[in-house]
């Protein structure tokens, strides 16, 4: 098999890679702060590191990933302003904190069974970590930290290439963020914050530096290595990451483990940093202040299947920005059901003991090399497809070789049918039952050649909401009309 290559962000290079304990991967992916529902572009990060999960497994490394869940402490500017994203949650809505992180919680794990996104080894919730945290704080406040009114804060200029990761210090060493009062240098953050006299928060806990709560920075520092070890292999999450919450990150591991520069990436506290590109939506509708927000139910109650979104993920580099639209969803959803057809009629035909067999021997070396280049999906995708269309083959060895491919791909062709994929849009009043009982009306229509009634029938199905797609080169379907 062709060695795994993936991008390290923290050196801005294609790295080899070699893992820490022979034999296992492990990851940690920083995971959502509960405060509200993810929107699509959030999900992008999960279905990028579950491809690295499934790449690790396919090369035969024993898999530990962990995914944290914030429920306390990440405010409403990543740096060290505004308010706590859960306590404003928790105010605007009139509920417990708790409940409110129990009930996004939920829900994010929702959209991940959705996506096809496999569980992690572990889930951490930082709330169950607050003990860890004040340990944590405790043994490098006297060496890198001090203490001002509002908090423990982390002092930069203790660790070494402090930013180097966001490549956010010039090369005459000073930083570009202006200098802000109170702090002893612009960069500094907080890793404890004090409850402010005369209030009381849901979420605080007892510390030496006072009554309060952690950094959110500090919050990933602990679980990853309390779960992982120092260093361990892969740290992922989304690009904005990169800016300010990983180098944080990166300067309390140095502090923690006592390491020096990051010329060697292990002391960072994870050998490789991963970061996936934006998903763009020039409408807007991408922020979660914008209202209806483009989460995954939206994408769903306007009639496509999540998987749908899966494959427009998987269609681009997880580098590069992926661009959302409707008419890219509803192409990346035809894509998935020519797939998705043709391994039905393989499960029809084929032996299932059956292996790839050398017929497909190239095809499998070329899936290997494309997810072995820095996970490129968009070219195992065409790779797969050509498998898919093979013909005068073996059924067994067939639907062998693509099973095999779709491990990674995460798609899940071996359990999809073509019925599980037309979602009934929720805006359209009729049933499911009546719109098939109109759609086979209107292939005997066309039949007879009756196409004044045709158009009557098609007027009639707009009407209530769906339109018929006549041209579906897949078969007579229909959408949720415009």
């Amino acid at each position: 098999m062709t060695e795994l290559r993936l991008f390290n962000s923290l050196t801005r290079q294609l790295e080899t890679f070699q893992p820490v304990h022979p034999g296992e991967a492990r990851v940690y992916t920083c995971g959502p702060t509960v405060y509200n529902y993810p929107h699509i572009g959030n999900m992008r990060a999960y279905v990028f590191a579950d491809v690295l999960g499934r790449t690790l497994c396919f090369k035969g490394y024993r898999l530990t990933h962990v995914i944290n869940i914030t429920d306390v402490g990440h405010l409403t500017d990543d740096a060290d302003a505004g308010e706590d994203k859960m306590e404003k949650m928790a105010a605007e809505k009139a509920q417990s904190i708790w409940d409110i992180a129990r009930h996004y919680t939920e829900a994010y794990w929702a959209d991940i069974k959705a996506l096809n996104i496999r569980q992690p080894a572990q889930w951490t919730i930082a709330t169950d970590y607050i003990d860890q945290m004040i340990q944590f704080a405790s043994d490098i406040a006297d060496k890198h930290c001090y203490e001002l009114a509002s908090g423990l804060y982390f002092d930069v200029s203790t660790v070494a290439d402090y930013g180097r990761l966001a490549r956010a210090v010039t090369d005459d060493g000073e930083g570009r963020i202006d200098e802000v009062a109170g702090k002893r240098n612009a960069a500094d953050f907080a890793i404890w914050r004090k409850t402010p006299p005369g209030e009381t928060r849901q979420m605080e806990w007892d510390s030496p530096w006072g009554r309060g709560a952690p950094g959110w920075h500090l919050e990933c520092s602990v679980m990853s290595g309390a779960v992982l070890g120092f260093p361990f292999d892969i740290h992922t999450g989304g690009i904005d990451h990169r800016e300010i919450h990983h180098p944080n990150e990166i300067a309390q591991n140095q502090a923690h483990c006592c390491t020096n520069g990051l010329d060697v990436a292990a002391n960072s506290g994870a050998n490789i940093w991963m970061h996936n590109n934006f998903l763009v939506e020039r409408s807007g509708k991408m922020s979660k202040s914008s209202g209806e927000f483009l989460r995954l139910q939206l994408l769903i109650d306007k009639g496509y299947h999540p998987l749908a979104y899966r494959m427009l993920c998987l269609q681009a580099h997880y580098r590069s920005e992926l661009e959302f639209s409707w008419e890219g969803l509803g192409a990346a959803l035809t894509r998935l059901k020519r797939l998705v057809m043709a391994v039905t009629n393989l499960r029809a035909q084929a032996d299932p003991a059956k292996t790839p067999g050398p017929r497909f021997a190239d095809h499998l070396k070329r899936f290997d090399a494309a997810v072995a280049d820095d996970l490129n999906t968009a070219v195992a995708l065409t790779v797969l497809e050509e498998v898919a269309t093979t013909k005068k083959v073996d059924a067994g060895e067939k639907l062998a070789a693509i099973v095999t491919m779709d491990a990674v791909l995460g798609l899940g062709l071996l359990h999809l049918d073509r019925a599980e994929l037309r979602v009934r849009p929720k805006a359209v009043e009729m049933t499911e039952e009546h719109i098939a009982a109109a759609i086979a009306l209107r292939k005997e229509l066309r039949s007879q050649q009756n196409y004044a009634a045709l158009d009557r029938n098609r007027d009639e199905l707009a009407a209530k909401g769906v339109e018929v797609m006549d041209g579906d080169p897949l078969g007579w379907d229909w959408k949720l009309g415009e």
